[in-house]
């Protein structure tokens, strides 16, 4: 990873590895798992927002209706249909912890262009690491074996897979458009659960259905193209020589196969469709 990244991965696992789990736990100390659950519907907004007004990532009116629709289908679906409790501190450190992670969505983007292995595992290493140290300083108990093996395998498939697709999904689409997919997830552990453990359909989730189904629509449809510029730019990632990689270098072997090694783009201007991926980051 270039050196002027790494504030951006520090940044990235101070905010969503170390904090925001913190501030997670304290609002599940003061709240309902059915507020929690709904309060969490709050990240794919704040990403969308730090998204567009601090870091200046291209959008229009398509994209937005598009995350709000999505957004409310999670609502609808996490919406609470029993008593829902939460004390003043619970709302306060959930709020948070869903500014943490949109923080740190918009500082992971920043890396997303570098192995996403390496930006998933280090991390899942980190924030473990602290994480686990604070636990046992706190004077948590060593879980049992059987108890272990099941947090280390939902651990792999939710945090490292998870994160590795979304890093990927951070290089291609950019920020807002991947944390307003992200925010399916709700309905999709719902889809789950109908098919695999037979559960019943409430109207609410038919409705949530709806909702994202027309929010996801409207954002695989978009077409977004415009004269734009290409700064000068250096860095290196897994490409072929397309339209943007017309660079010349001494790689062995098939150069028109994908491969990875630090290159650099002439500044260019053309206007093809595009998405606010690592190569389209202009302004609007």
């Amino acid at each position: 990873m270039p050196a002027h990244e790494w504030p951006w991965l520090l940044g990235a696992i101070a905010f969503g590895g170390v904090l925001g789990p913190l501030l997670l736990m304290i609002g599940l100390s003061h709240s309902s798992a059915a507020t929690a659950s709904l309060f969490l519907n709050l990240e794919a907004v704040l990403t969308a927002l730090l998204a567009w007004l601090v870091f200046k990532e291209g959008t229009d009116r398509r994209i937005v209706l598009g995350m709000v629709l999505i957004v409310a289908g999670g609502a609808v679906l996490a919406w609470p249909t029993g008593e829902a409790s939460a004390s003043g501190m619970g709302p306060v450190a959930l709020a948070g912890a869903c500014l943490a992670w949109a923080i740190d969505n918009n500082l992971t983007r920043k890396v997303s262009a570098s192995d996403a292995l390496f930006v998933a595992g280090s991390k899942g290493l980190v924030a473990g690491c602290v994480n686990t140290s604070l636990a046992i300083a706190l004077g948590a108990a060593w879980p049992g074996l059987p108890l272990l093996s099941t947090a280390m395998l939902i651990g792999f498939l939710g945090y490292g897979l998870s994160l590795v697709l979304f890093v990927l999904a951070l290089r291609g689409l950019g920020t807002a458009r991947t944390g307003a997919y992200f925010s399916t997830a709700p309905f999709v552990g719902a889809a789950v659960a109908l098919l695999v453990f037979s559960e019943t359909a409430s109207p609410a989730f038919w409705m949530a259905a709806l909702l994202m189904a027309i929010g996801v629509w409207l954002h695989l449809t978009e077409h977004h193209a415009h004269a734009h510029l290409h700064e000068a730019l250096e860095h290196e990632h897994g490409h072929v020589h397309d339209a943007h990689h017309q660079h010349a270098h001494s790689l062995q072997g098939d150069a028109s196969a994908k491969h990875s090694h630090l290159h650099r783009h002439a500044p260019t201007t053309h206007s093809p469709p595009h998405y606010p991926d690592i190569h389209h980051r202009h302004r609007h």
